[in-house]
Parts: structure tokens; sequence; C-alpha cells
């Protein structure tokens, strides 16, 4: 039986488009066993398996204007534009409940992408229990320049964005058959050379492995978008993007754009829905009534 997986790229606020795009497929019982995510990718990814529809629009556009959640202020106070206590701690556990139980009961196969500061080398973390492994799910969400280091198992790491922003080479070398992608980015996009690259080598000094990975993530994210394309042209992807520019930031504050955002997301999904069935209806590891 072939197999797919569910690959989430990332992109801060940005991450609303893929907010909609899983809350379409829990509305049609669309489930992925095997998923594997990049940063926000990687947040949304964990309500979704817990069938929470609605909670990461809940929690990015109704804490977008909070300072205890999003704010350059918190670059100088905290360290971190995100305030990562706030968003693994205060709002799963407090302010919007997010189902640890039924997370470690899925069936689902989590992977999140993280990048190690050593080697500037992907690390991929499976993600089994969110008591414990929330801390790789934080790790591939830390953004370099604007958020900390995680220290976690002897390795320090960061955002996967650097070292594996779209994970579809992971996932071709992994035995995966066909794939479902989930961009942040419209077709025709082409990353470019990071701009803010000077201003990560004081920062990151120490790191030179991880200032490489930063300063060729345009590369290799290229690559990625292609090998992704080529596999839909072979009918064994099917990619779901923003059919235009995605005007807001990565750390956008108004709650509106978000919510048109999300609405976009589900709609572009609702649009592939055929499109997906036909891609994963005799795969072993994907279900849908």
């Amino acid at each position: 039986m072939n197999r797919v997986n569910l690959i989430l790229e990332g992109g801060g606020m940005r991450g609303l488009y893929t907010a909609g795009v899983l809350d379409c497929f829990l509305d049609h019982k669309m489930f992925f066993q095997d998923i594997v995510g990049v940063s926000a990718g990687a947040c949304n990814s964990v309500s979704y398996i817990t069938g929470q529809r609605g909670r990461n629009l809940e929690i990015n556009a109704g804490y977008c204007n909070d300072n205890r959640y999003v704010s350059i202020r918190g670059l100088f106070t905290r360290g971190s534009i995100f305030n990562m206590d706030f968003l693994f701690d205060d709002i799963p556990n407090k302010l919007i409940p997010f189902d640890y139980d039924k997370f470690k009961s899925s069936d689902c196969r989590l992977t999140v992408v993280a990048t190690d500061c050593e080697t500037g080398k992907s690390y991929y973390a499976s993600v089994k229990d969110m008591r414990v492994d929330d801390v790789y799910v934080r790790a591939s969400s830390s953004i370099p320049l604007v958020s900390p280091i995680v220290e976690v198992a002897g390795r320090k790491l960061v955002d996967g964005g650097p070292s594996d922003s779209i994970p579809i080479h992971y996932s071709v070398n992994n035995g995966f058959d066909k794939h479902v992608v989930i961009l942040t980015r419209h077709r025709g996009y082409e990353k470019k050379p990071n701009k803010l690259y000077s201003l990560c080598k004081p920062k990151l000094k120490n790191y030179p492995n991880l200032l490489e990975a930063i300063k060729n993530r345009h590369i290799h994210y290229n690559e990625s978008v292609k090998l992704a394309e080529k596999l839909e042209k072979e009918n064994k992807a099917v990619i779901i993007r923003p059919k235009r520019p995605i005007e807001i930031s990565r750390f956008e504050k108004n709650a509106e754009n978000l919510k048109k955002l999300y609405a976009e997301g589900y709609k572009d999904a609702e649009e592939k829905y055929s499109e997906l069935i036909h891609l994963c209806g005799d795969c072993s590891n994907f279900s849908s009534l």
C-alpha cells in the first residue's frame, strides 16, 4: 500500500493560511497519520491531531495584539518577539486548553523540524507526548535573531527553517510514496538571500555552521519547491498554497487580516478536495469519511 506524508511549511503568522487548510481537512474528516511540520506548521499540526477545530485561529487572531504573545519590545525584555512561555504554557494550560490526552493517544506520527546550532543541519524530532515533547515544537519555532536558542537532550536547537523549510526531500528519503504539501508562499515565489544575514553574524558568531545554513537557506528552499512541483506533475503530490502573494508580515498584529488569510486557506483546501482524495485514496495511512 502507498503511504502519504503531510508536509507543513512555517512562516510565523502566515501560518494562519495553514490553519485554514487543516480545519478544512477536519471538516471533511480527512486524517493523515504521518505529518512533518516546521515552525508555525508544527504549531498548527498539534491542534489538527487533537481535532480542536478553530483553535489555531482563536489563538493567533485572538492574541495577536496582546503584548504577552508577540511584541517588538519583547525582543529586548525577554529576548524573543514571540513569548514562548505564554505560547507553550499559559495558552495551552490556562487560556485555550490543549487536549494533551487525545494527542498522546492519537495514531498520528508527528515529526517536527529544528536546526542544530552546532552542526547547522536539520534535527527531526518525533513528538509523541506534548507534555514532554512540546520543547521540540518550541525549538522548531525559535527564529534565529529574534528568539532564544532552545537546549534539549544535549543539543542547541532553533527554528527548522534555515536547514529544511519544506521537508519534501526528507519525505521522499523516508519512503513516502505521496506527499501533500502546504506552503505559505504563492506559486512563483522564489526565496532570495537573507537580508538580515549581516545582523545574524555577530549574534551567532559562535555557531558558524548555523550561519552557513542561514546564508544558504534560499538555495535549499527553492530546490525543495522545485522537487514538490516535479512530484506534483508526476501525480505523486498535491500542493496547496496561496493564489496570490501573502501581504501580512511574519509578526502580523491585525486580527482581521489573519482571519481573511485563514479563510483563504480553507477555500483553497476545499477546492483541492477531489484532487486530495484521488491522490490519497489508496494510502494506508490516510482516511476520509
